[in-house]
């Protein structure tokens, strides 16, 4: 209606205290500066401060009352878990022991999950997932593999929230008993959760690349060949940013080949073959000419293509001979300005550039 206002003061100063205010997660502190940085320019008149002090003190009493539901939830689930703890304390010995135990032990396990549940609702992550995996070692004694794994991706879950080290041991659990039950797809699924923990929470490339790697070996078993390549495909891309540019190449290039043959993944065999020459480029510039013939004869309808042309281009202006960076450079901003380069073709591109000319300025 009037777009001048979200130019305005009032209008920065609202948007700051709906964040504030939010009643999940009041931050009264952060309610408090913002209205202070404001009255000190703009002096508040007294009816917007009655209405701003109302807000203030329902945040307090919210904030107030969630902090007694979290503590009355970890309570409820402590006690829950004490519970649990003595079922599977119980049990006496012989046979009929041994049946006593496996019902205890199935008592115990709902209980386990129900703590996990409150601590859950709680956000008590790595409570809820100490239960998880209480309930996991209830579903082992009485040898449930497949809710003791269940149990275990629960908890993983949780922790992922707190800890990706001890999200990551679960996962492994979970996944030993997957496979022991050939139960591949599923397994390649969690390695896959592995992978991006690895990848996006503890900076471990390459243990990231292992288990992409691991994912891929067990849906080409299953011939879930679709997924097998998005997880070989992660592997290149991680295997490049580490410095791996030999099996990068290698991985990218049977990425080609393989889409060659499907009808359907025919377009993207370009994608994968170019990606395979910004590798090579990393390699050697010989090397990403002999790649380049390569790839032109096995796909021919790859030197129509602009990523063709563009590889074409930079090996003629990187030979190491006579490199010449502002051609280099120009040939880049003019497939840049049609198709955007995305991250990862652009960091390989600005490791050829440096190495070119150390002092010219990287691509953005």
């Amino acid at each position: 209606m009037h777009p001048a206002f979200t130019d305005s003061r009032e209008y920065k100063l609202m948007v700051k205290l709906v964040e504030t205010a939010n009643p999940e997660e009041p931050n009264v502190d952060e309610f408090t500066k913002a209205l202070t940085e404001f009255d000190s320019i703009s002096r508040l008149d007294p009816w917007a401060t009655r209405r701003l002090n109302t807000i203030i003190n329902s945040c307090c009493h919210e904030h107030t009352l969630n902090i007694l539901k979290k503590l009355d939830e970890l309570k409820r689930g402590q006690d829950l878990m004490e519970q649990a703890m003595k079922k599977r304390g119980g049990g006496g010995g012989g046979l009929f022991g041994l049946f006593g135990k496996s019902g205890k032990d199935d008592e115990a396990a709902e209980l386990f999950v129900k703590a996990a549940n409150v601590f859950k609702m709680g956000k008590h992550w790595r409570e809820a997932g100490d239960a998880f995996s209480k309930a996991a070692e209830a579903h082992s004694s009485k040898n449930s593999r497949h809710d003791s794994a269940s149990a275990l991706v629960d908890a993983a879950n949780c922790y992922r929230k707190v800890n990706g080290q001890q999200a990551i041991e679960c996962l492994d659990s979970a996944i030993a008993i997957y496979t022991d039950m050939g139960r591949f797809t599923i397994a390649a699924k969690h390695h896959m959760s592995i992978a991006e923990i690895y990848e996006t929470e503890l900076n471990d490339p390459k243990l990231a690349s292992q288990h992409y790697q691991k994912a891929a070996d067990f849906y080409r078993g299953e011939e879930s060949n679709a997924s097998a390549s998005k997880c070989e495909a992660k592997v290149a891309h991680l295997d490049a940013d580490a410095g791996d540019y030999i099996n990068a190449a290698k991985v990218f290039e049977e990425l080609g080949k393989a889409a060659m043959e499907n009808s359907l993944l025919k377009y993207g065999a370009k994608d994968h073959f170019f990606r395979a020459c910004l590798c090579h480029l990393n390699i050697d510039v010989l090397n990403c000419q002999q790649a380049l013939e390569k790839y032109a004869e096995m796909h021919p309808a790859f030197t129509d293509s602009r990523e063709y042309k563009l590889m074409v281009k930079l090996v003629e202006t990187a030979n190491p001979e006579e490199p010449n960076v502002d051609e280099f450079t120009k040939a880049l901003t003019e497939f840049d300005s049609i198709s955007r380069l995305d991250p990862w073709a652009t960091r390989r591109l600005n490791t050829v550039k440096k190495a070119l000319k150390a002092d010219e300025p990287e691509l953005t």
